[in-house]
């Protein structure tokens, strides 16, 4: 396996901590994106750290210099208000940096993204089509429930449709080592390449390999995930949205 360089949206978060730790372990080089470098003071050692703003793409050429790939662990705090600049913003932004330069793209949202139940989904969900549109290669991940999971809760089952939208851990749980791996295992996996999942786990080992998981979902093929829920109509969508995803699919 090669080493990249990866960029790591969100690497002070929960998540993001755990994707810096797996890619450093896999011998990837890592650039943890972080808004002030007081933030970075957690962060595992090997990280190289780069200070930028994901709300703003201007701040953003430094952190994309040279990169392979991205993964996006990053997210607005519930009922904040910031799902537009922050869950979908830093994708726009990361793209709007990059200027068309190809990378390998890991995109964390959440499971029932498409339940259309929030204002917060439907941004995850508007940021998820960016990726798809923008012409890279990708893997987006709809991880269920944080850490609820028991200890023997480890196989690592991937679901498409986005189907479990009760807003409560009956959707499914995984562990963050999981995600982190996951999100980061994709990066280098054929199979995993412009797919759509949502993320559980359920009795049993960890699978020692992921590529047979990965092998067995259906690609995606439009700016939506295969088999997700026909109910966001593009040309329902806001003018800027419009125009965002013009911009990146050129």
């Amino acid at each position: 396996m090669s080493s990249l360089t990866i960029l790591v949206v969100g690497a002070t978060g929960s998540i993001g901590v755990h994707v810096v730790r797996e890619a450093l372990a896999r011998g990837h080089h890592v650039r943890a994106l972080v808004r002030s470098s007081a933030r970075a003071q957690d962060l595992p050692e090997g990280a190289e750290v780069v200070v930028g703003d994901l709300t703003v793409a201007e701040t953003l050429g430094a952190a994309v210099d040279g990169i392979d790939a991205v993964v996006f662990t990053h997210g607005s705090h519930w009922g904040s208000g910031a799902a537009e600049s922050v869950d979908y913003g830093a994708v726009r932004n990361v793209l709007t940096a990059l200027d068309g330069r190809p990378v390998r793209i890991s995109l964390m949202t959440a499971i029932g993204t498409t339940d259309r139940a929030n204002d917060g989904h439907d941004w995850k969900r508007r940021a998820e089509r960016l990726v798809r549109a923008s012409g890279n290669a990708y893997t987006v991940a709809r991880p269920g429930w944080f850490d609820y999971n028991e200890p023997d809760e480890r196989r690592i089952v991937m679901l498409q449709g986005d189907l479990r939208s009760t807003a409560s851990p009956a959707d499914g749980v995984i562990a963050r080592d999981q995600i982190a791996r996951v999100l980061v295992e994709a990066l280098t996996t054929p199979e995993a390449d412009h797919t759509t999942l949502e993320l559980v786990a359920e009795r049993g080992p960890a699978q020692d390999d992921l590529a047979l998981v990965f092998g067995a979902l259906v690609a995606d093929s439009t700016i939506d995930g295969a088999l997700d829920k026909d109910n966001m109509p593009l040309t329902e969508e806001p003018p800027r949205v419009r125009d965002d995803l013009a911009a990146v699919g050129q």
